[in-house]
């Protein structure tokens, strides 16, 4: 694994780890549960894209591409956040695990949300 000046960093930390929750919450599914597979899958990649998008800012070609990469990865993170509220409002995912996992995704869209302000900020981007 080649690693990069902002890889230590708690929003790449945070949304690598978000992303291997999701994989493994993905592989626990049984077989009943593939009833909702279609929405299983739009939670594994919508949760999986925030870490991508995330990574891939780091090879951004300028401070408005790179805040665009972490604005899609903010929406990837509120479109998961979706996904799990309503696997938990209808009874496919626990409390506590709901909990514990819609907890972290808020980590990470604080997190999110408090860099695309400071690079729009700090290069007068707005939006």
């Amino acid at each position: 694994m080649i690693h990069y000046n902002r890889e230590g960093g708690p929003l790449h930390i945070k949304s690598y780890h978000f992303a291997i929750r999701i994989v493994k919450m993905f592989l626990h599914f049984t077989e009943s549960d593939w009833k909702l597979q279609v929405i299983y899958k739009q939670v594994l990649r919508s949760g999986t894209s925030i870490s991508a998008n995330v990574h891939e800012s780091e090879f951004a070609q300028s401070p408005s591409d790179f805040a665009s990469k972490l604005h899609n990865a903010l929406k990837e993170a509120n479109e998961t956040m979706n996904w799990l509220n309503l696997l938990h409002d209808t009874g496919h995912l626990d409390d506590k695990a709901f909990d514990s996992m819609a907890n972290d995704l808020g980590e990470v869209i604080a997190l999110l949300v408090s860099s695309v302000k400071t690079i729009n900020k700090n290069n007068n981007l707005t939006k």
